[in-house]
Order: structure tokens, then sequence, then C-alpha cells
């Protein structure tokens, strides 16, 4: 049985629904960012079993097609821009996503958006910002490799999104070492 979890955003969220859901008993057949499979179906007991665990750790099961789409869309736009592979942010997002969501990319933005609060180029550019926080904060890579691996045509580009999101240019966030940076379950719309 294929189920939907929302907040489940990272490889220890992944970690943790595996550990709780073989806690109580259920054997997962594969698990991803947003998506596990369990074995066989599940009898009404065992699904608000799950339910119940998933909301105990800060997940939620999402039972409705509307709920899943919105998922999965923020789900393949943080793998985009936490891939090792910075080409893929090179790619043009709209059609990724129709393509690997099967929607018509107009529907899945104004979907996104009415659920979100914010348009999904707005949640790309959060996302990547929050990464780009990650990467200055570790001091490993140049501006420059920071902008590349983000998918930006440049470190102006980079800049001018990051002080508008953040109010600080890149430099300014370096030398707080502010440790500012949000969950990635929490960066977005309405959370």
């Amino acid at each position: 049985m294929l189920l939907q979890i929302k907040n489940m955003v990272c490889n220890r969220c992944i970690k943790v629904v595996k550990d709780e859901l073989e806690k109580i008993g259920q054997t997962v057949n594969s698990i991803k960012l947003g998506e596990v499979e369990l074995e066989g179906t599940l009898s009404n007991h065992q699904l608000e079993r799950v339910k119940s665990v998933l909301e105990d750790n800060g997940f939620e099961l999402l039972e409705d097609k509307q709920s899943k789409l919105i998922e999965l869309t923020k789900n393949l736009i943080i793998e985009l821009v936490h891939s090792k592979d910075p080409i893929k942010l090179h790619i043009n997002l709209s059609d990724h996503l129709s393509a690997f969501l099967n929607v018509d990319y107009s529907y899945l933005s104004n979907l996104f958006s009415s659920f979100e609060g914010i348009t999904i180029e707005k949640y790309l550019i959060l996302q990547r910002i929050e990464k780009a926080k990650e990467l200055i904060f570790y001091d490993e890579l140049t501006l420059s490799e920071i902008a590349y691996q983000l998918g930006y045509s440049s470190v102006a580009h980079l800049s001018s999104q990051f002080k508008k999101t953040t109010g600080l240019t890149p430099s300014e966030f370096k030398k707080l070492r502010d440790s500012s940076r949000k969950a990635l379950d929490k960066v977005g719309g309405q959370q």
C-alpha cells in the first residue's frame, strides 16, 4: 500500500518514519521523500495506528489527491535543490513538474498557490536560499560555486535573490555566522 506523507522532507525524516512504522509491525517495502510503500493492505485499525504514529512524530498522512499533488511538488523541488547534480537545477521547472506529475502546469501552479499561499517559483527560490545559507554557513564553496550548484545564472542573481529574501547579502550573512536557517518543512507558505 502506497502512502503519501506530509512533512517528510529529509533523510532523518525517512529514518524516523521507517523506524516508527516497523515498531508497530509494518513492513516497509520502499521509502523516499513524502512516500512510503507498505507491504499488503491495511485494515482500518492498522491505518488509524499508522496515522497516529505519524502524527506523534510531526508527520501527516495525506488522503486527498490535491494534498498529495502539492506534497509531491514540494518534495520534487526539495530533491532538485538538494541534488548533488547541479545540472538538475538548470532545467525548466514547469516542464519537469508537468512531465513528472503528469498534470498541466497551470493547474498545478494555481493549486499550489491556493494551498500554500505562494507560487511554485517562490517556493523554489525559498528552498534555494535555504540551501545557499547552508552552503555559506559551512564555508566550503565560493559564492560562484554556490550560485552554479543552485542553478543561478550568476553570483549577482544569487546575491539579489538572497538579499531580497533574507534582507542580507551573502557576505553579510557569512559574517554573522548566524544559524537563522529553517527546517525544510518550514520553508514556504502556510505551515
